[in-house]
């Protein structure tokens, strides 16, 4: 009994470790996934990185930003309180001041949609593809909705969320806690010395949530690819599956090969009855050679084969009246040193000529 369990379960072991997806996944089934959408990304690093370059802009453009900002409060202040309220003084006013917004945050906006773009760039290159925009009706499955809001990619994602929570509560509970002394201050002093406090610690607590979270996200990108190398591994099965499926089944090939095969000696066979002669070893090999003064330099060899197929080529030629003629190392030298149409080797020469001549002699031909 102990014997008969061991043998039963030993091949359902070497089943379930060929099915386990312990390889990694080849070029072409990276460029498969790819062309689905399917790539190791972080959204969260392409906004810690848009929320360091918002805020980095600001801190160089800052001062042509305020700039600009006070100059279009004085031009309503002073010139626009006073002018005549018709439709093309306020269509015009808009225009003018809408332009003026644009160019204002014009810096920003450019330095934003830039870095966003690189951060995409730097995580998955160039990829155009509208795979992830076809409605898929499997996501619409209650079940499986069910299942991925208690998965574990779900709970990290949970994990990840009340971490940021955490990590962004404590900064701006660092940095307010150490400026609450100058906080209690701003009463006694003017609005441009607020204005100037208030951004500037803003501008400090953006700056240390935004290297916060690019840490984060980061961190979050390896854990991203991880997953995703996970995801895409490949069995042992699967790799010999995709490698059908690219080179053609061995099976099939073997077929086209052997038929290959099969017509390439029904048309050497059918050159056997064109030859003059047959020189055979007498039983290992034969080899027809076939002379045509007028076309050919040297006498060509039409046919050739070993045991099985050199006794073929015998019949054939007996069949047709072609002479046979045993010569072992002639036989030997044609069929090792050369090929199916050409020309017989140079050092060759004298000695099929005297079999041609005596073939010749036999037939009464004279060449």
């Amino acid at each position: 009994m102990e014997g008969r369990n061991v043998s039963y379960r030993y091949p359902l072991d070497l089943q379930l470790f060929g099915g386990e997806k312990t390889e990694k996944a080849t070029p072409k089934k990276r460029q498969d996934t790819r062309k689905k959408g399917q790539v190791a990304k972080s959204q969260d690093l392409t906004g810690a990185v848009v929320l360091l370059a918002s805020f980095f802009s600001l801190l160089m453009f800052g001062s042509s930003f305020k700039e600009r900002l006070v100059g279009l409060f004085k031009d309503i202040f002073l010139n626009r309180l006073t002018m005549d309220l018709s439709i093309n003084n306020v269509m015009s006013l808009a225009v003018e001041y809408g332009i003026d917004i644009l160019l204002l945050l014009a810096p920003v906006f450019l330095t934003v949609v830039v870095m966003a773009l690189a951060a995409n760039l730097m995580q998955v290159g160039f990829m155009l593809t509208g795979e992830s925009l076809k409605p898929k009706f499997s996501k619409l499955d209650p079940i499986k909705g069910f299942k991925n809001i208690f998965s574990v990619r779900s709970l990290v994602e949970f994990a990840k969320s009340i971490l940021k929570l955490v990590i962004i509560g404590f900064l701006v509970y660092q940095t307010l806690r150490g400026a609450i002394a100058d906080i209690g201050k701003l009463s006694e002093v003017n609005i441009e010395k607020t204005f100037h406090f208030v951004a500037s610690l803003t501008m400090k607590l953006g700056l240390k949530i935004g290297a916060a979270l690019f840490v984060m996200a980061a961190l979050d990108f390896l854990y991203q690819k991880y997953e995703f190398e996970k995801s895409i591994r490949m069995s042992k099965q699967d790799i010999k599956d995709e490698y059908k499926k690219m080179e053609g089944d061995p099976l099939i090939k073997g077929k086209i090969r052997e038929r290959q095969r099969r017509m390439a000696m029904q048309r050497m066979m059918q050159e056997v009855p064109k030859a003059d002669v047959v020189i055979t070893n007498p039983t290992h090999f034969a080899v027809a050679l076939k002379y045509e003064g007028s076309n050919m330099d040297a006498p060509q060899i039409v046919a050739k084969g070993q045991d099985f197929v050199a006794l073929r080529i015998k019949e054939i030629a007996k069949e047709n009246g072609v002479i046979t003629m045993e010569n072992k190392p002639l036989a030997r030298a044609l069929f090792q040193r050369a090929e199916i149409g050409d020309s017989i080797p140079a050092d060759l020469f004298q000695a099929v000529a005297e079999v041609l001549a005596y073939v010749y002699k036999l037939k009464g031909k004279v060449r």
